[in-house]
């Protein structure tokens, strides 16, 4: 494992093994890619045939160093072709994704590698092991088993092609929505057509025309722009052109019809992803995800998704009827659209909370929002964060922290990328850049985040300035953050976010939201961008107010997604096509209480699902927060800053990773298992 080509020099420094961002040579990412799978291959088949007994040390140890050599290398590609993307990166990127599917494939279906693992697993060492380190064994005897180790030849070699085509589809599904989020742009010229719209977005809407040497104002479809108009565009014609553009991205339908389409792209997934499982033994995709999850049943998360939703739509319609009479009353509507919800809710909100997402914007500057997150961590965990100014970046909008715990000890660092840009991958998330493991030489790996949101930039001289639902993202990433770079475990494959089931991954960052909405949180995160006066009092208490207004018409919102996605996975039928137009347009009239149009299609950049990990996987974050809700309980009982309770997550549930089953661990910090009260009572639903 000692030929190391010419990518290590131009994508890690030598001195703190962090990406080298800047010196990333494209020309030299796929033959390095090639050359160190090469490398891998042949150690693993040098292991093979040397040892006639297999140990954790002597094989599996080694074979991870190997793996983590590669995923080092991956990761400054990976993560610039999100954020930084251009055409020759794309092209670099996506040329790497089959040899990448490949290597997959012929590990999950090496037969040798196979019976190494089994035999460490039969052995009498297996039992002196560490419990990670016996995680880490029965996790890939189950996942040889997901990768067709016991498939005939034939239908082995079927099973990577299929993954091979994924890859594929997915980066094309994904490239397509970045293609058409860049397309279209709105240039207004004349003011008035913006009345409604506060001078923050006004303003972000002329530099971005300044920016293209344009007059005026300009629209993006890049989320805060859109956000912007949807919810305060007096202009009726405005907001239905933007949503029109945003709803039908990627599509048939709208502006760029057909230009980005991702309706093929969808139907040759499906598919593929229902062969997939057949070939695995498994009725349908929606059986195949759950093997790795804490849903044991698709019955589970159906019935699941429908009491949530039984319990919610009443509500929902109330919300919404709601809505429609202050419209009527306002404007003499009969029937609210799509493009009317968001912004007669709004009004509706400023009416009778007497508060507005843009009042509250001037009192959370990017500064004093960032600053107070790491003192609430710190309260909560005992942690310190500190910036470095001595780290390579991709983007001079990039930062770069490191953590120290109570012993001063330096435990892990992370990225943190805030605003929106062309060319940046929409949404907010987060990433592993280094996981947390214990080396061969016996030195210490520490774990290493990428964090990344698309936020409204610095405007002029003022600083960024964030709605509170901004905030609450921000808090929602760093929460994964914090499970991945506070972990104590030190077997790569279950430390941090690794081998967590993604039904349960949620956990962590769904729970730190709970700070947001909270008063003794809420004067360490908020500042007067003018005076640094934190939240008064009158307006924390508007806040806290109108926390859970309209709370049912979001859940069902999030319940549509759900269902749409694990029914589709779950029934779906060879052959049928046009099946995720059909499935969505049944959900819909069973949850959704505002009528889509005939030209939304939402699905076409839903790339949680068909891009993301997310695949019949997306009920992940409703059975999650029923988990972050009940847990957030304990810290109303106890106090939210509770030092023990806070030790308490962070040793049975962050430091652990994926080394424990999520329920085992869920139990040990609260005592019991998880109740849906505390998730409807946090969301005001009766």
């Amino acid at each position: 494992m000692n030929a190391m080509t010419t990518l290590k020099d131009s994508c890690l420094t030598k001195t703190d093994g962090l990406p080298f961002f800047s010196g990333l040579k494209i020309d030299e990412i796929e033959p390095t890619v090639k050359q160190t799978i090469a490398d891998n291959k042949a150690l693993i088949a040098q292991k093979l045939t040397e040892l006639e007994t297999y140990t954790w040390d002597n094989f599996v140890a080694v074979i991870d160093e190997a793996d983590d050599h590669l995923s080092k290398l991956w990761s400054p590609v990976s993560h610039m072709n999100s954020v930084v993307s251009n055409d020759e990166l794309r092209i670099a990127h996506d040329a790497c994704l089959g040899i990448f599917s490949e290597y997959g494939t012929f590990l999950g279906q090496h037969q040798g590698l196979y019976e190494a693992y089994l035999s460490i697993a039969n052995s009498a060492e297996f039992t002196e092991l560490k419990g990670e380190q016996q995680k880490v064994i029965e996790n890939a005897l189950r996942n040889f088993k997901l990768a067709g180790i016991a498939l005939d030849d034939d239908k082995k070699q079927r099973y990577g092609e299929i993954q091979q085509q994924l890859s594929q589809l997915q980066s094309s599904f994904s490239n397509n929505v970045m293609d058409a989020t860049l397309a279209w742009s709105k240039l207004v010229e004349d003011l008035d057509t913006l009345s409604g719209l506060p001078k923050t977005a006004i303003a972000a809407a002329k530099q971005a025309a300044e920016e293209k040497e344009l007059a005026g104002y300009l629209f993006t479809l890049d989320f805060p722009s859109y956000l912007a108009v949807m919810t305060y565009a007096d202009n009726r014609e405005l907001r239905k052109e933007v949503y029109t553009a945003f709803a039908t991205r990627a599509s048939d339908q709208g502006p760029n019809a057909n230009e980005f389409d991702n309706s093929e792209t969808i139907e040759k997934i499906l598919a593929l992803r229902h062969e997939l499982a057949q070939l695995l033994d498994f009725n349908d995709y929606g059986e195949y995800s759950l093997a790795t999850k804490m849903a044991e049943k698709p019955e589970q998360v159906i019935d699941f998704l429908n009491e949530l939703a039984e319990k919610s739509t009443q509500q929902a319609r109330e919300e919404r009827d709601n809505v429609l009479a202050f419209a009527k009353e306002k404007d003499g509507l009969e029937t609210l659209q799509a493009w009317d919800l968001s912004y007669y809710a709004e009004l509706l909100k400023q009416q009778r909370y007497k508060i507005s997402d843009e009042e509250l914007r001037p009192y959370f500057p990017e500064n004093k929002v960032v600053s107070g997150l790491f003192d609430v961590v710190h309260r909560l965990f005992d942690l310190s964060i500190k910036e470095s100014k001595e780290v390579d970046l991709w983007h001079s909008d990039a930062r770069f922290f490191e953590i120290y715990n109570r012993q001063k000890e330096h435990i892990g660092s992370f990225y943190l990328d805030l605003y929106a840009r062309a060319h940046k991958r929409g949404g907010a998330w987060m990433n592993n850049c280094r996981s947390r493991r214990r080396k061969v030489d016996g030195s210490l790996q520490l774990p290493v985040a990428y964090l990344t949101c698309n936020f409204n930039k610095p405007v002029g001289d003022q600083p960024a300035l964030f709605t509170h639902d901004e905030v609450v993202t921000l808090f929602h990433e760093f929460g994964h953050g914090i499970h991945h770079m506070l972990t104590k475990v030190e077997s790569s494959d279950v430390s941090g976010i690794n081998g967590v089931p993604w039904d349960a991954v949620e956990l962590p960052s769904q729970f730190l939201e709970n700070w947001c909405w909270e008063p003794e949180a809420l004067a360490l995160i908020s500042g007067h961008v003018d005076t640094g006066d934190t939240l008064p009092a009158d307006l924390l208490k508007k806040m806290l107010e109108a926390k859970n207004y309209n709370s049912a018409l979001q859940m069902v919102r999030q319940l549509e997604f759900s269902l749409f996605d694990f029914i589709l996975h779950h029934q779906y039928k060879v052959g049928e096509e046009g099946q995720a137009q059909k499935v969505i347009s049944e959900i819909r009239k069973k949850v959704a209480v505002i009528e889509a149009p005939e030209f939304n299609r939402f699905q076409h950049s839903f790339s949680h699902i068909f891009a993301g990990g997310y695949a019949a996987g997306y009920y992940s974050y409703k059975w999650a927060e029923v988990l972050s809700a009940d847990a957030f309980s304990k810290f109303e009982e106890n106090g939210i800053f509770d030092a023990e309770t806070g030790r308490s997550f962070l040793t049975n549930i962050l430091e652990k990773g994926g080394s424990e089953e999520p329920m085992t661990l869920f139990k040990a910090f609260m005592g019991r298992e998880p109740s849906i009260d505390a998730l409807l009572r946090h969301s005001g639903i009766k």
